[in-house]
Protein backbone atom coordinates (compact mmCIF):
# COMPACT_ATOMS: atom_id res chain seq x y z
CA UNK A 1 0.00 0.00 0.00
CA UNK A 2 1.16 3.48 -0.41
CA UNK A 3 -0.48 6.55 1.28
CA UNK A 4 0.15 9.84 0.23
CA UNK A 5 -1.06 12.94 2.90
CA UNK A 6 -0.94 16.67 2.27
CA UNK A 7 1.37 16.60 -0.92
CA UNK A 8 2.18 19.90 -2.36
CA UNK A 9 4.36 20.60 -5.16
CA UNK A 10 4.59 24.03 -7.09
CA UNK A 11 6.93 24.92 -9.95
CA UNK A 12 7.92 28.74 -10.75
CA UNK A 13 5.39 29.85 -7.98
CA UNK A 14 2.34 27.71 -9.37
CA UNK A 15 0.91 25.02 -7.05
CA UNK A 16 0.29 22.07 -8.98
CA UNK A 17 -0.54 19.58 -6.54
CA UNK A 18 -2.70 21.39 -3.43
CA UNK A 19 -2.41 18.96 -0.42
CA UNK A 20 -3.50 15.71 -2.26
CA UNK A 21 -4.09 12.78 0.23
CA UNK A 22 -4.87 9.06 -1.26
CA UNK A 23 -4.36 5.52 -0.88
CA UNK A 24 -3.16 3.09 -3.20
CA UNK A 25 -4.25 -0.36 -1.87
CA UNK A 26 -2.14 -3.37 -2.35
CA UNK A 27 -3.48 -5.94 -4.66
CA UNK A 28 -5.81 -3.44 -6.43
CA UNK A 29 -5.87 -1.64 -9.64
CA UNK A 30 -5.89 1.99 -8.54
CA UNK A 31 -5.88 4.58 -11.55
CA UNK A 32 -5.01 8.25 -11.75
CA UNK A 33 -7.47 10.10 -13.78
CA UNK A 34 -7.77 13.64 -14.71
CA UNK A 35 -7.13 16.42 -16.97
CA UNK A 36 -4.41 17.76 -18.72
CA UNK A 37 -2.87 20.04 -16.16
CA UNK A 38 -5.00 18.42 -13.42
CA UNK A 39 -1.73 17.60 -11.59
CA UNK A 40 -1.81 13.75 -11.90
CA UNK A 41 1.62 13.34 -13.97
CA UNK A 42 3.59 15.07 -11.36
CA UNK A 43 1.76 13.59 -8.97
CA UNK A 44 3.05 10.10 -10.03
CA UNK A 45 6.85 11.44 -10.74
CA UNK A 46 6.42 12.47 -6.97
CA UNK A 47 5.54 9.14 -6.31
CA UNK A 48 8.39 7.11 -7.74
CA UNK A 49 11.13 10.25 -7.02
CA UNK A 50 11.55 11.93 -10.27
CA UNK A 51 10.51 15.41 -8.78
CA UNK A 52 10.49 16.34 -5.08
CA UNK A 53 7.19 17.76 -3.16
CA UNK A 54 8.20 20.70 -1.27
CA UNK A 55 5.31 19.35 1.72
CA UNK A 56 3.56 16.13 2.68
CA UNK A 57 4.09 12.23 3.04
CA UNK A 58 4.50 9.49 0.95
CA UNK A 59 4.51 6.33 3.12
CA UNK A 60 5.32 2.69 1.20
CA UNK A 61 3.95 0.31 3.72
CA UNK A 62 4.45 2.86 6.65
CA UNK A 63 8.32 4.04 5.02
CA UNK A 64 8.39 7.64 4.45
CA UNK A 65 9.77 7.87 0.81
CA UNK A 66 10.65 11.56 1.20
CA UNK A 67 12.38 11.32 4.52
CA UNK A 68 14.62 8.87 3.02
CA UNK A 69 18.97 8.75 2.78
CA UNK A 70 20.04 7.29 -0.32
CA UNK A 71 20.82 3.71 0.06
CA UNK A 72 17.10 3.68 1.70
CA UNK A 73 15.56 5.47 -1.29
CA UNK A 74 17.69 3.11 -3.50
CA UNK A 75 16.22 0.12 -1.67
CA UNK A 76 12.72 0.76 -2.23
CA UNK A 77 13.42 1.85 -6.14
CA UNK A 78 14.43 -1.86 -6.15
CA UNK A 79 11.28 -2.66 -5.03
CA UNK A 80 9.39 -0.66 -8.02
CA UNK A 81 8.36 -1.53 -11.86
CA UNK A 82 8.00 0.99 -14.42
CA UNK A 83 5.86 0.66 -17.48
CA UNK A 84 6.52 3.61 -19.33
CA UNK A 85 4.07 5.24 -21.81
CA UNK A 86 6.01 4.33 -25.28
CA UNK A 87 6.91 1.78 -23.72
CA UNK A 88 10.90 2.63 -23.78
CA UNK A 89 12.53 -0.39 -25.12
CA UNK A 90 15.74 -0.90 -25.96
CA UNK A 91 15.90 -0.63 -30.32
CA UNK A 92 19.58 -2.32 -30.65
CA UNK A 93 18.28 -5.07 -27.89
CA UNK A 94 16.52 -8.23 -28.48
CA UNK A 95 12.89 -8.74 -26.99
CA UNK A 96 14.64 -10.86 -24.28
CA UNK A 97 17.77 -8.81 -23.91
CA UNK A 98 15.02 -5.88 -22.94
CA UNK A 99 13.96 -8.02 -20.19
CA UNK A 100 17.37 -9.38 -18.99
CA UNK A 101 18.13 -5.64 -18.61
CA UNK A 102 16.60 -5.12 -14.89
CA UNK A 103 18.01 -8.64 -13.79
CA UNK A 104 21.79 -8.01 -15.18
CA UNK A 105 21.62 -4.37 -13.53
CA UNK A 106 20.05 -4.85 -10.42
CA UNK A 107 19.80 -8.32 -9.80
CA UNK A 108 22.46 -11.31 -7.86
CA UNK A 109 20.85 -13.84 -10.07
CA UNK A 110 23.40 -16.20 -12.21
CA UNK A 111 23.30 -15.49 -15.72
CA UNK A 112 21.62 -19.07 -15.78
CA UNK A 113 18.59 -17.69 -13.80
CA UNK A 114 18.40 -14.30 -15.19
CA UNK A 115 17.76 -16.34 -18.48
CA UNK A 116 15.01 -18.47 -16.68
CA UNK A 117 13.48 -15.56 -15.13
CA UNK A 118 13.10 -13.88 -18.37
CA UNK A 119 11.58 -16.62 -20.02
CA UNK A 120 8.86 -16.94 -17.51
CA UNK A 121 7.92 -13.20 -17.47
CA UNK A 122 7.85 -13.63 -21.56
CA UNK A 123 5.32 -16.69 -20.78
CA UNK A 124 3.37 -14.97 -18.42
CA UNK A 125 2.54 -12.01 -21.27
CA UNK A 126 2.17 -14.42 -23.39
CA UNK A 127 4.82 -13.72 -25.60
CA UNK A 128 6.47 -17.19 -25.88
CA UNK A 129 8.75 -17.34 -29.53
CA UNK A 130 9.28 -13.26 -29.99
CA UNK A 131 12.46 -14.09 -27.81
CA UNK A 132 14.80 -13.45 -30.67
CA UNK A 133 13.26 -10.23 -32.49
CA UNK A 134 13.71 -6.49 -31.95
CA UNK A 135 11.28 -4.23 -31.22
CA UNK A 136 10.66 -2.72 -34.43
CA UNK A 137 9.61 -6.18 -35.56
CA UNK A 138 6.81 -6.35 -33.57
CA UNK A 139 3.43 -4.69 -33.30
CA UNK A 140 2.61 -2.11 -30.72
CA UNK A 141 0.95 -3.99 -28.49
CA UNK A 142 3.53 -6.42 -28.56
CA UNK A 143 6.37 -3.94 -27.33
CA UNK A 144 4.05 -2.82 -24.78
CA UNK A 145 3.59 -6.78 -23.28
CA UNK A 146 7.71 -6.80 -23.50
CA UNK A 147 7.51 -3.66 -21.16
CA UNK A 148 5.25 -5.19 -18.90
CA UNK A 149 7.74 -8.53 -18.74
CA UNK A 150 10.48 -6.22 -18.08
CA UNK A 151 8.56 -4.08 -15.59
CA UNK A 152 7.71 -7.52 -13.28
CA UNK A 153 11.27 -9.19 -13.81
CA UNK A 154 12.29 -7.99 -10.55
CA UNK A 155 9.28 -9.19 -8.95
CA UNK A 156 7.99 -5.80 -8.03
CA UNK A 157 5.73 -4.87 -4.57
CA UNK A 158 4.56 -1.75 -6.66
CA UNK A 159 4.10 -1.04 -9.99
CA UNK A 160 3.75 1.97 -12.06
CA UNK A 161 2.12 2.36 -15.38
CA UNK A 162 2.12 5.92 -17.36
CA UNK A 163 -0.58 5.99 -20.30
CA UNK A 164 -0.23 1.85 -20.97
CA UNK A 165 -2.76 2.12 -23.57
CA UNK A 166 -1.51 5.07 -25.68
CA UNK A 167 -1.32 4.85 -29.30
CA UNK A 168 -3.05 1.11 -28.99
CA UNK A 169 -6.66 0.15 -30.42
CA UNK A 170 -9.49 -0.77 -28.15
CA UNK A 171 -9.07 -4.35 -28.82
CA UNK A 172 -5.33 -4.22 -27.99
CA UNK A 173 -6.42 -1.95 -24.84
CA UNK A 174 -8.43 -4.24 -23.49
CA UNK A 175 -5.54 -6.98 -23.80
CA UNK A 176 -3.28 -4.64 -21.91
CA UNK A 177 -5.55 -3.87 -19.15
CA UNK A 178 -6.57 -7.62 -18.65
CA UNK A 179 -2.98 -8.34 -18.30
CA UNK A 180 -2.09 -5.67 -16.03
CA UNK A 181 -5.15 -6.40 -14.00
CA UNK A 182 -4.33 -10.20 -14.02
CA UNK A 183 -0.50 -9.66 -12.51
CA UNK A 184 -1.69 -7.17 -10.10
CA UNK A 185 -3.60 -9.85 -8.38
CA UNK A 186 -1.75 -12.97 -9.01
CA UNK A 187 1.51 -11.05 -7.66
CA UNK A 188 -0.22 -8.68 -4.88
CA UNK A 189 0.62 -5.81 -5.80
CA UNK A 190 0.20 -2.31 -5.64
CA UNK A 191 -0.56 -1.31 -9.07
CA UNK A 192 -1.10 2.39 -9.99
CA UNK A 193 -2.43 3.71 -13.60
CA UNK A 194 -2.16 7.41 -14.99
CA UNK A 195 -4.82 6.93 -17.82
CA UNK A 196 -7.09 9.15 -20.01
CA UNK A 197 -8.70 5.84 -21.57
CA UNK A 198 -12.14 5.54 -19.80
CA UNK A 199 -12.16 2.31 -21.06
CA UNK A 200 -9.79 1.42 -18.67
CA UNK A 201 -11.52 3.22 -15.94
CA UNK A 202 -15.04 1.42 -16.49
CA UNK A 203 -12.80 -1.76 -17.02
CA UNK A 204 -10.31 -2.32 -14.44
CA UNK A 205 -10.84 0.98 -12.00
CA UNK A 206 -10.98 -0.79 -8.57
CA UNK A 207 -9.40 2.08 -7.18
CA UNK A 208 -10.25 5.25 -8.68
CA UNK A 209 -8.35 8.78 -7.92
CA UNK A 210 -9.43 11.92 -9.51
CA UNK A 211 -7.53 15.20 -9.72
CA UNK A 212 -9.28 18.45 -10.65
CA UNK A 213 -6.58 21.48 -10.69
CA UNK A 214 -4.15 20.16 -8.14
CA UNK A 215 -6.67 18.77 -6.05
CA UNK A 216 -7.76 15.26 -4.93
CA UNK A 217 -11.80 15.63 -6.02
CA UNK A 218 -13.16 12.31 -5.75
CA UNK A 219 -11.80 8.80 -4.73
CA UNK A 220 -14.24 5.68 -5.99
CA UNK A 221 -14.06 2.12 -7.89
CA UNK A 222 -15.69 1.72 -11.70
CA UNK A 223 -19.36 0.70 -9.88
CA UNK A 224 -19.65 4.15 -8.88
CA UNK A 225 -18.06 6.48 -10.99
CA UNK A 226 -21.40 7.05 -12.61
CA UNK A 227 -23.39 8.00 -10.04
CA UNK A 228 -21.48 10.64 -8.75
CA UNK A 229 -22.10 13.85 -7.51
CA UNK A 230 -19.38 15.53 -8.01
CA UNK A 231 -19.89 18.32 -11.32
CA UNK A 232 -16.26 18.37 -12.39
CA UNK A 233 -15.80 14.37 -12.52
CA UNK A 234 -18.86 14.34 -14.45
CA UNK A 235 -17.97 16.51 -16.92
CA UNK A 236 -14.73 14.46 -17.54
CA UNK A 237 -16.17 11.54 -17.67
CA UNK A 238 -19.06 12.73 -20.49
CA UNK A 239 -16.25 14.56 -22.32
CA UNK A 240 -13.86 11.94 -22.34
CA UNK A 241 -16.05 8.66 -22.68
CA UNK A 242 -17.69 10.52 -25.51
CA UNK A 243 -14.12 11.44 -27.17
CA UNK A 244 -12.90 7.52 -26.72
CA UNK A 245 -16.67 6.67 -28.50
CA UNK A 246 -15.88 8.56 -31.12
CA UNK A 247 -12.19 7.49 -31.69
CA UNK A 248 -13.38 3.97 -31.10
CA UNK A 249 -15.65 4.44 -34.01
CA UNK A 250 -13.41 5.86 -36.42
CA UNK A 251 -10.76 3.23 -35.57
CA UNK A 252 -13.29 0.00 -36.36
CA UNK A 253 -14.27 2.03 -39.68
CA UNK A 254 -11.30 2.53 -41.10
CA UNK A 255 -10.36 -1.24 -40.55
CA UNK A 256 -13.55 -2.18 -42.15
CA UNK A 257 -12.43 0.26 -45.24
Amino acid sequence: MIEVKNLIKSFDGKTVLKGVDATFYTGKTNLIIGQSGSGKTVLMKSLVGLVRPEEGEILYDGRDFLKMDSKQTKEIRKEIGMLFQGSALFDSETVIGNVLFPLTMFSDMTPAEQLERAHFCLRRVNLEGAEKKFPSEISGGMQKRVAIARAIALNPRYLFCDEPNSGLDPKTSIVIDELLSDITHEYDITTIINTHDMNSVLGIGENIVFLNQGHREWVGDKDKIFHTANEALNEFVFATRLFQEVKDYIVHNGRKD
